[in-house]
């Protein structure tokens, strides 16, 4: 029976259901697209181009691994655990010889595979470009379409796509820069593949000798293409091989499994697409909670009168609330199935912006199953229903008399239950704020930071009544002077504190929400550029600016660069006047202009991370001639006077969380999986503008895919009059390379701090825009229930213009209240973050994007009170105060 009633009840009140309906199809519409995203990191495929020829592929362990065992019961519990590293791993080049004795193999093809970036202006995005052995062309396999292949080393062939987009022929020059010094090369032939051109990258093929030269990896190669005799099948072959190479850190791979060889990026970006997508998902799931008892118990509170008679003519408490429970249901299986169904373009969106953005690449393809769907749908129906429940007990469970009086007039207090959740939540969030003061990582604080904002915006829903009668009793002086508009507003606050909390608590979230994600970045940036600006004594930087935008200096805090080209090692040998670096030794003086006078030191820098058991860090390699007239990282322990050779500094976090001091062993695993062990020279304090390890540059260089400097800091003697134009004129030979005062170099550093605070605002984007979305739902609803209220008030002598003055003011009221509290939140959170990532309390709060947020606030609120305001007015009050129902 109370399904036939919940049936008719959603049939013959569609307006009424129209908001909680909204607000639960955009909340499975994220829950969707988040959760696609998480099963792309999860299942997401990574398909092979490079070795679409070769069914059986070998390469190196790309893992670290960590093995504990543990005393539990009388017993020994073994635990195995995993982590990538982040360059790409390479092989002895013997193995080729032991994969070759294999029966069953017809052919071994070792391949190389390290940057080759062509210096040419090229219509449409730029594509990643790799360099090979034109020995290992048989792996896609590649073809000579015209021309001829590489035989000396002044010789190159690209593969078709590449020609194509920058005019090049048989006979072109083109300048390459790879893993040294820029080199143009006469491009021998054009190489195409009967399979279709590569789509994710382009291929540069050099002679054999100057392949390895230019990978610079004496006696490694980074991957084995297995040819399978006839008749051997690849899982058959792959089985062999992979049993007689047991022991060693090779790695056997087939169909699928061969795709995060040719890309260890995508690989890694795994990683990182399930946390973000978890991430994302957990705090749009609790957003969506929020969001959704909030405009349940709005919209159970509008049918108060008709749920009340009911009670009246002998319903029971079980009767309604399963028909209340059953509504929901019904709403939100239709909500749940539309948003499900919108959620699918909204992930494909979502995807692309990230692939755009370069947080993930276009090489991890993205999935699409049913799996996040009907967990969306199972969520909508699930928060529904406990939404509908949760909101009806209280009428439901009161006496018919006591129901019918609450119809009419809202209690004078909340019930106990709800004051005591509300303390509780807020003092959950109390604590929360606490320990994000004593979290200094980013990966563990930036969980807790909006989870935090979360459970106090839950704590203003649940005291929301109580906080609206203190802010009107504060408000009601300045109200007041509105006139008999303000006079209405006051009252109203005063008498419907439910109602008008219920508008407050999304408005606080939108805003806490808002300016925590806008100014999380910029808190953290802010510091690590100070330490940066105030540590680094250089002078000049020498920067690169890729093929297509502006110079880029190296990032605070060690944050590795992903692809690109930098300064080689010989631009800094151009202006110190000596070699180093990954280009090997400078050229005779012949060959390019003579050092500047009057430069004292140069420091080349290049970034990578590498693991401390399975904790990952932030690295980067500094020459050590001349360091500490360019570099000053605060020194608290140790010295940096001998830095280099098998010694390493850390900052004052890894020290800690590592238990390390000077002289203290420093166990590593390198970025491409080489263990080494180093001694600690130094521990300094300014960690988020140097990053958490820092590492002789020939080290580092030696074991990363690219070993090109993303910056050289230059200092000059005081008066020798060596300047931006000497120095410029010693890097000309460079392409690309730019020379950038202190300032610039700062400003750069500002720009890719934006960058970062875009990718983190379109993460929580979509999150943002559902919390406006409920805004605007829950304001709309609440105006549109007024129907009888403006009528009475219009009855009793109210003019239309009175009526909407009283709205405009409630508005305005709501708005400041949710301003305040909003504000307040996310100034607790960041400050607590702050505390706990930069040791001081100074929240980066920028004042015109502060002003925006409370703009675009402000206008959702005005217009979402008063379009529905206007429309309510237009029905005549005679009609309303006579219609039934």
């Amino acid at each position: 029976m109370m399904l036939r009633y919940a049936l008719q009840t959603v049939r013959d009140r569609k307006a009424g259901f129209l908001g909680a309906f909204v607000a639960l199809l955009c909340a499975t519409a994220l829950v969707t697209a988040c959760g696609t995203l998480l099963e792309t990191g999860l299942r997401g495929k990574i398909r092979t181009e490079r070795y679409a020829a070769a069914p059986v592929l070998v390469s190196a362990d790309r893992m670290v691994h960590e093995t504990t065992v543990k005393e539990k019961k009388g017993g020994t519990k073994t635990k195995h655990k995993a982590k990538p590293v982040a360059e790409r791993a390479w092989l002895p080049a013997a193995t080729a010889d032991t994969v070759r004795a294999v029966p069953g193999v017809e052919r071994v093809v070792p391949e190389l595979t390290f940057q080759a970036v062509p210096l040419i202006e090229a219509p449409g995005r730029p594509r990643p470009s790799y360099g090979h052995a034109w020995s290992s062309a048989a792996l896609t396999p590649f073809t000579i379409a015209d021309g001829r292949a590489p035989e000396s080393a002044d010789e190159i062939t690209v593969d078709r796509a590449l020609a194509a987009r920058a005019g090049l022929r048989p006979g072109s020059a083109l300048t390459v820069q790879s893993t040294g010094e820029p080199r143009t090369y006469r491009v021998s032939g054009i190489a195409h593949t009967a399979r279709g051109d590569l789509t994710h990258q382009s291929a540069l093929f050099f002679s054999d000798d100057e392949a390895r030269r230019l990978a610079a990896r004496d006696g490694q190669v980074s991957a084995i293409g297995v040819l399978p005799a006839p008749g051997v099948g690849a899982t058959e072959l792959a089985a062999r091989v992979e049993q007689a190479l047991r022991g060693t850190n090779a790695r056997v791979g087939t169909g699928d499994e061969r795709g995060p060889v040719e890309f260890p990026d995508a690989a890694g970006a795994r990683t990182k697409l399930v946390s973000m997508g978890g991430a994302m998902g957990g705090t749009s799931l609790l957003v969506a909670v929020l969001v959704v008892v909030g405009t349940f118990a709005l919209s159970v509170r509008q049918r108060h009168r008709e749920l009340a008679l009911l009670r009246a003519v002998a319903a029971t408490p079980g009767q309604l609330r399963r028909m209340i429970g059953r509504e929901a249901l019904l709403v939100g299986l239709a909500a749940g199935v539309a948003g499900a169904l919108a959620g699918l373009p909204l992930a494909v969106w979502l995807h692309g912006r990230f692939v755009a953005g370069a947080v993930v690449p276009g090489t991890l393809e993205r999935t699409s199953g049913v799996f996040p769907m009907c967990a969306a749908v199972a969520a909508g129906l699930l928060g529904a229903w406990s939404a509908a429940r949760i909101t009806g007990r209280r009428i439901a469970r009161i006496r018919p008399a006591e129901a019918l009086a609450e119809a009419a007039v809202e209690p004078a207090r909340p019930g106990w239950i709800r004051s005591v959740a509300g303390t509780l939540a807020l003092a959950g969030g109390a604590a929360l704020v606490v320990v994000l003061g004593s979290l200094r990582t980013e990966p563990a604080s930036t969980p807790v930071t909006f989870l935090a904002v979360i459970v106090l915006a839950g704590a203003v829903s649940l005291l929301g009544p109580l906080l609206v009668r203190a802010a009107t009793a504060l408000l009601a002086g300045p109200l007041r002077l509105a006139g008999p508009g303000g006079h209405l507003a006051t009252a109203n606050l005063r008498g419907n504190a439910t109602r008008m909390a219920s508008a407050v608590t999304p408005l606080a979230l939108l805003i806490g929400m808002t300016c925590t994600v806008l100014f999380v970045t910029p808190t953290l940036g802010n510091a690590a550029r100070a330490q940066a600006r105030d540590g680094i004594r250089a002078e000049w930087t020498l920067a690169a600016r890729g093929p297509r935008g502006p110079p880029a200096p190296p990032p605070p805090g060690g944050a590795p660069p992903r692809g690109g080209a930098g300064p080689p090692g010989r631009a800094r040998g151009r202006v110190a006047g000596r070699g180093g670096g990954a280009g090997g030794p400078p050229r005779p003086a012949r060959a390019g202009p003579r050092p500047p006078r009057g430069v004292a030191a140069a420091t080349e820098i290049v970034h990578t991370s590498v693991r401390v058991g399975l904790v990952k860090y932030a690295a980067q390699g500094v020459t050590p001639a001349g360091l500490t007239r360019t570099w000053d990282p605060r020194v608290t322990g140790g010295t940096l006077d001998g830095f280099g050779g098998s010694t390493a500094a850390v900052s004052e976090l890894a020290a800690d969380q590592l238990g390390l001091r000077p002289g203290s062993p420093l166990k590593l695993t390198l970025g491409d999986g080489t263990p080494v062990t180093l001694t600690v020279a130094a521990v300094y304090a300014s960690g988020l503008g140097f990053g958490d390890l820092t590492l002789p540059h020939a080290l580092v260089a030696a074991h990363v895919d690219n070993p090109l400097a993303s910056g050289v800091l230059v200092a000059v003697e005081p008066g020798s009059g060596a300047g931006r134009e000497q120095l410029a004129a010693a890097v000309r030979g460079f392409p690309g390379v730019e020379v950038l005062s202190a300032a610039q170099a700062d400003a750069a550093r500002d720009r890719r701090q934006d960058a970062g605070a875009e990718i983190n605002l379109l993460a929580m984007g979509l999150v943002l825009a559902f919390t406006a979305i409920s805004v605007v739902n829950t304001l709309a609803m609440s105006t549109a229930e007024r129907f009888r209220e403006f009528a009475m008030l219009r009855l009793a002598g109210a003019k239309r213009r009175q009526v909407l003055r009283m709205l405009r003011v409630e508005a305005l009221a709501v708005l400041l209240i949710g301003t305040v509290l909003g504000s307040a939140i996310a100034l607790a959170v960041l400050t607590a973050f702050s505390v706990g990532m930069t040791g001081v309390a100074a929240p980066a709060v920028l004042p015109v994007a502060y002003a925006v947020v409370l703009g675009l606030a402000g206008l959702l609120a005005l217009a979402a009170t008063a379009l529905p305001g206007r429309v309510a007015l237009r029905v005549a009050p005679v009609e309303v105060a006579t219609a039934k129902g």
